[in-house]
């Protein structure tokens, strides 16, 4: 049978060890270590650190992938418990250690019921948090010869009830990007600040106008939107100076992609408008482009049953996420969904500095998958 507190451990020891995205090299090591009793018909390394373990009948019929990440947050953890991170600065706040830990388990009972027919795969991403991981293991040829019928990820949510599953087809979150903005004036004496261009004024009437678009103006986009000003960087430390420079990032959300495409449209001709009215050279650029998460119908309604199955409280969400998850990439080329996972009320809210993922919600969470994988594949 297989050991449920095996996995515990992993996930505690991964929560000790924290790696960033691009970095998780020793994640990799473990996850493999993990998998050696298991035996998988296959491993295969995508995308520099990801991995992925396959569970193949060596006959015809559908491959079902189940994706989990690897990547970790840079932000220091509070806590004292024993497996806090070890490492400074670096901490699994987003609960993706929990999140392998569903998988591995996963891994475990497919180990023990091995397809009848077609294949599982079990995908460890790197790079969620900050470098679009997904694009690039949708992108690499590995992905593309494994041809998944269905692929299916979770999310566990703080401060909802612990097991419940949250289900939404369509848009389950936020599309996202990063715009920086940056203007350029001119340099002058701090005394004669008149005798330059300080672009400061410029940059706070775009922030305004942005936010007020986004936040403020439902009637100009379909659903709903949200700009956030991230940095602003502007002169160097010394008083002498009045600055010519400034860079900023804002970043861009909406609930359809289509909105997204709206608001940085509308954005940028915001910036264009007021640099040119007060003199200044300007230019914009994105990154972090998070499409919309756009859930299958089909495989909403397979969550669903096997939530049921397993006797779980399903809630329909009424609106999608306001955060982005890359696994939009996946859903872009191929029949998937994400849910929602209770991890229970009270706790603190993903990417705070307290927040750990609780290991009683590894199995309940983990025979929602292995419901689904036995109903199509045994």
């Amino acid at each position: 049978m297989s050991d449920l507190k095996s996995v515990i451990n992993l996930r505690r020891t991964l929560h000790r060890y924290p790696e960033l995205s691009n970095q998780e090299f020793e994640t990799s090591k473990r996850i493999s270590s993990f998998f050696e009793e298991h035996k998988p018909d296959e491993e295969i390394s995508i995308s520099d650190t990801g991995k992925a373990f396959v569970f193949d009948s060596k006959k015809p019929g559908e491959t079902l992938v189940f994706r989990c990440e690897l990547d970790a947050l840079p932000i220091q953890e509070k806590s004292t418990k024993a497996y806090r991170s070890s490492t400074p600065g670096v901490a699994h706040l987003c609960g993706h250690d929990g999140h392998m830990a569903v998988i591995a388990r996963l891994g475990q009972l497919i180990a023990e019921n091995r397809p009848k027919s077609g294949k599982a795969v079990l995908l460890f991403q790197p790079a969620e948090e900050t470098y679009l991981g997904a694009k690039d293991v949708v992108e690499s040829p590995q992905f593309h010869a494994l041809s998944p019928d269905y692929i299916f990820a979770l999310h566990n949510i703080p401060g909802v009830e612990k097991n419940t599953v949250l289900l939404k087809t369509g848009s389950f979150s936020a599309a996202s990007c990063g715009m920086t903005i940056k203007l350029e004036g001119q340099t002058s004496h701090a005394a004669e600040p008149q005798n330059g261009l300080n672009p400061y004024g410029t940059a706070n009437q775009i922030v305004h106008q942005i936010l007020e678009l986004a936040n403020n103006n439902r009637a100009a986009f379909s659903d709903h939107t949200i700009a956030t000003l991230i940095f602003i960087r502007l002169g160097e430390i010394s008083f002498g100076i009045s600055p010519g420079s400034l860079e900023m990032g804002i970043t861009l959300r909406a609930y359809e992609n289509d909105d997204l495409d709206l608001l940085c449209e509308k954005s940028e001709s915001i910036v264009k408008e007021l640099a040119q009215k007060n003199g200044l050279d300007f230019e914009w650029s994105y990154s972090e482009i998070y499409p919309a998460t756009e859930n299958d119908p089909t495989c909403v309604d397979m969550v669903s049953q096997a939530s049921k199955t397993q006797k779980l409280t399903v809630q329909q969400m009424d609106k999608p996420n306001n955060w982005s998850e890359d696994f939009a990439y996946f859903t872009a080329t191929n029949k998937g969904a994400q849910f929602g996972f209770g991890s229970g009320k009270g706790l603190p809210p993903l990417h705070n500095p307290s927040y750990d993922f609780p290991d009683d919600i590894i199995d309940p969470a983990a025979n929602i998958f292995y419901s689904i994988y036995s109903e199509k594949l045994l």
